[in-house]
């Protein structure tokens, strides 16, 4: 059974940092690119960023270039989101995700197979 579980979200001030992880078991995760995605209230599910399964290459969403780093450690089949300098419109539940036929990093979310349950993250202004 595939299991991604992400932790480290919680409540931060403008400005703040928050580091999320995302545990994966039952999956080839090293062969696995992994995507971070959010998903605001009222709005649509939208691409953070993603890595490539040896985690040579990372991507991210324009207006998180910059602030957000996505790693990873294959030995302990766990991949990162380091948010520095946080927004208030950075508020949302944050996802982990896994595509195992592994490839190119996508932000498209159809292209994933798996998905965690999400962890809350609050910046307050």
């Amino acid at each position: 059974q595939v299991q991604l579980v992400e932790s480290g979200g919680g409540l931060v001030q403008a400005g703040g940092s928050l580091r999320l992880s995302c545990a994966a078991s039952g999956l080839l995760f090293s062969t696995s690119v992994m995507g971070w995605f959010r998903q605001a209230p009222g709005k649509e599910r939208e691409f953070v960023g993603g890595i490539s399964w040896t985690g040579g290459s990372t991507y991210y969403r324009d207006s998180q270039r910059g602030r957000f780093t996505i790693s990873r450690d294959n030995a302990k089949n766990t991949v990162y989101l380091q948010m520095n300098s946080l927004k208030p419109e950075d508020t949302a539940v944050y996802y982990c995700a896994a595509k195992i036929t592994g490839g190119a990093i996508t932000g498209g979310a159809a292209r994933y197979d798996y998905w965690g349950q999400g962890t809350q993250v609050t910046v307050s202004s």
